[in-house]
């Protein structure tokens, strides 16, 4: 494809996105979300009452917080993408005191002139009806007091507190302010005493009844009916999803052509990150992993500070973000354009393992099925190296799973049982052999993972991350065809 082409579908690819504003106009639909919420009314038990919080603000350091992000569940749910907010999904209809009916509510941040002019403008109660189309929505301090008696309910679902939100003394009604308010409705840290001292003490101080009231609380139904709705993908979550994928493989293209020797760990995710950015790629989806040579072997190595990765394997773990929806695609490719003999019969082990893997990914096998197809591989490919010597030996050299769901987490939630149709997973096998490992030297710093995006389909699995080349001649023929980036060149600051 000349560049002069290329061009032009990127210009098209990122202008079908546009709306008229300026922003993108292919978000998620309010329909997508109301339709979601509804499937998790049909799960939860008779009278009870769900109560999902935003995420909380993180600080960076000092005054500088860190790119707000919306809790997933909380986003597949509303598409608010704010802090201090609070959804109440109720699984029997209430009635309020007009005699109207509902069933959910939606708790936002309140429109405010003077914090807009910093942070931007906030969508307000008007908006959240008007775009993610919800019957009511109130400002975030009326949570603080609701009214809902939760005592009246069977169940009281939510997701346990992880205790790392910050108390604003501006905010009258930020998540911490929200969740402490909850908590007290809730008699979330009332410790029930057993009956028969409770009556004891009645007995001894009859005017004060030590029976405190708790709610019946659960925080464990939710995450596994959470987990079973995003585990299978919509069509039109397959959109967003399928488009990030396809950026985050444009980007292991353009490397592919780009990569030199000279080059260091951090231009090589700049150049990743920078493809992202000119598709409309919000994010990464997690923090980039560019290991050349020894540093591949740290499974989660995000420091990426080698300046140059010679003639070393380099292995580059990206994924952009679009949208919310992660992709999670592995390339490992040799800095100087050509595998050695040592780098190549790993490499194509591991290809070779991701083949096995990947053909088992079908409708009705289990979720475990592609790591045992892969381990087998490898387990005996590294005997026949003379590598190791038994099966449990090769653990150690291959330490993780082979398969996770994908979504609006890059480790999406799931139940993990058997494969299903518009299950998004991953199959990635690896070969991780650190220096100082007991075997020759000449494997020594050889780090391979390949890992690509798999729709499960009743007609067998489709890889959505195909476009990159997995094959050893393949990648390497990638590698001569010539950059965009080549003759890209800045002035030297010193």
């Amino acid at each position: 494809m000349t560049f002069k082409l290329s061009f032009i579908l990127t210009v098209l690819f990122v202008c079908s996105a546009i709306a008229q504003n300026g922003n993108p106009n292919d978000y998620l639909s309010a329909e997508f979300h109301k339709e979601r919420r509804e499937a998790l009314r049909k799960k939860m038990p008779n009278n009870s009452v769900v109560v999902f919080f935003g995420s909380p603000v993180r600080n960076r350091a000092n005054d500088v917080d860190y790119v707000y992000h919306q809790d997933p569940d909380f986003y597949y749910l509303t598409g608010y993408k704010e802090p201090n907010c609070v959804l109440v999904i109720f699984s029997n209809d209430q009635t309020d005191k007009d005699g109207k009916t509902y069933s959910e509510m939606l708790y936002v941040q309140e429109k405010n002139p003077k914090a807009e002019q910093w942070t931007g403008v906030r969508l307000g109660t008007e908006g959240a009806k008007k775009d993610l189309g919800f019957e009511i929505a109130l400002n975030g301090k009326e949570f603080v007091n609701s009214g809902i008696d939760y005592m009246s309910f069977n169940n009281v679902l939510f997701k346990e507190f992880e205790n790392d939100t910050r108390n604003s003394k501006r905010d009258k009604a930020d998540l911490y302010k929200l969740a402490e308010a909850f908590k007290t409705q809730i008699g979330y840290d009332v410790k029930i005493e057993k009956q028969a001292d409770s009556n004891l003490q009645n007995e001894i101080n009859p005017n004060k009844s030590i029976i405190a009231k708790k709610a019946n609380i659960d925080t464990k139904s939710i995450i596994t009916y959470m987990a079973g709705l995003r585990e299978k993908k919509s069509k039109e979550e397959m959109v967003l999803l399928t488009k990030a994928v396809r950026i985050s493989v444009m980007g292991q293209r353009e490397i592919m052509k780009a990569m030199h020797p000279g080059m260091s760990e951090t231009e090589i995710q700049g150049i990743h990150e920078f493809v992202y950015k000119k598709y409309g790629s919000e994010f990464q989806g997690y923090p980039s992993i560019v290991g050349a040579g020894n540093n591949g072997c740290v499974l989660h190595y995000i420091e990426n500070t080698k300046m140059k990765v010679e003639n070393d394997l380099v292995l580059m773990d990206l994924g952009a973000e679009y949208h919310g929806y992660s992709a999670d695609v592995t390339r490992t490719i040799p800095a100087n354009g050509k595998f050695s003999t040592e780098q190549k019969l790993i490499y194509d082990l591991v290809y070779n393992a991701q083949e096995a893997g990947i053909a088992t990914a079908k409708t009705g096998n289990s979720f475990s099925a592609p790591d045992v197809a892969a381990r087998k591989i490898i387990s005996d490919g590294l005997i026949k190296l003379g590598i190791t010597k038994t099966a449990d030996e090769s653990r150690k050299y291959f330490p993780h799973g082979t398969s996770h769901h994908i979504g609006l987490d890059v480790h999406d939630p799931g139940l993990y049982n058997n494969f299903e149709g518009n299950m998004v997973v991953t199959v990635e096998p690896g070969i991780y052999i650190p220096n100082g490992s007991d075997c020759d030297k000449k494997w020594w710093g050889i780090a391979v993972r390949i890992e690509d995006d798999i729709l499960i389909t009743a007609n067998g699995p489709v890889n959505l991350s195909a476009e990159a080349p997995r094959r050893s001649n393949e990648i390497e023929a990638l590698m001569k065809e010539k950059s965009v980036l080549d003759n890209y060149n800045l002035p030297k600051l010193d």
